[in-house]
């Protein structure tokens, strides 16, 4: 029903078939919107991952959902319409049309201006995944959809936008805030992975003068805001 709609609206369309890929691609790459099946286990982790993305990379969310789930919730994981099961050729078409003021035709192209990569934090209670803002020599600014924990010593790995290389590294909280933002401070890494690293920012011309300051918290009404965190053990 979805791919008869995009046709008649001549919307290409990508289709993602698990979790982990879906994650990946609303992260690395730049769509207008985002249609998610929200009767897929853990489809939530998805809409509330692309609700955290930049206003200028947000697309608009449509929740497919069938008779078992609840309304409310998909609002809550940030859906901006509703998509209800059987689905609707009349309907669909009705909700995309009417969603497409929110579209924004340049999305794509201020986006290609700036690639994101996804890291995986490794916390006690499972992997969370979360959007890198800002990549440094010393750490990563992050953006998580939900509020993160601050901890010592966490693991994580991330793939150096733009290229094959994985990076493997451990690394304290230095400040976190209820919107899902977060500095990490490298702790330890594995020589090849500092190598990758250093070569990919040599290469995107970084400069070590502003590393410090692109991990730390953003100012807040031109002042800087110290933030004392109890770390949780």
């Amino acid at each position: 029903m979805l791919l008869a709609a995009f046709a008649e609206l001549g919307v290409e369309y990508r289709i993602s078939a698990s979790i982990p890929e879906s994650l990946e691609t609303v992260s690395t790459e730049h769509h207008s919107c985002l249609v998610v099946d929200f009767d897929v286990p853990d489809a939530a982790s998805v809409a509330k991952l692309a609700k955290a993305l930049p206003p200028k990379r947000r697309p608009v969310l449509f929740g497919m959902i069938g008779s078992a789930t609840p309304v409310g919730s998909v609002f809550h994981a940030g859906a901006n319409f509703v998509l209800y099961k059987p689905l609707d050729l009349a309907q669909v078409l009705h909700s995309f049309r009417a969603a497409r003021g929110f579209m924004y035709q340049d999305r794509r192209v201020a986006a290609r201006q700036k690639s994101e990569t996804l890291a995986y934090l490794q916390f006690p209670t499972g992997i969370v995944p979360a959007l890198v803002l800002d990549v440094t020599e010393q750490g990563v600014s992050l953006r998580a959809a939900e509020a993160l924990t601050p901890l010592r010593g966490i693991s994580m790995r991330f793939l150096l936008p733009g290229t094959t290389e994985v990076v493997h590294a451990s690394g304290d909280f230095i400040w976190a805030d209820e919107g899902g933002r977060a500095g990490v401070f490298f702790t330890r890494m594995a020589p090849a992975c500092r190598r990758d690293l250093q070569n990919w920012l040599k290469k995107r011309g970084a400069k070590k003068s502003e590393a410090v300051r692109n991990l730390l918290e953003p100012l807040r009404n031109g002042r800087p805001v110290v933030v004392q965190q109890r770390f949780a053990e």
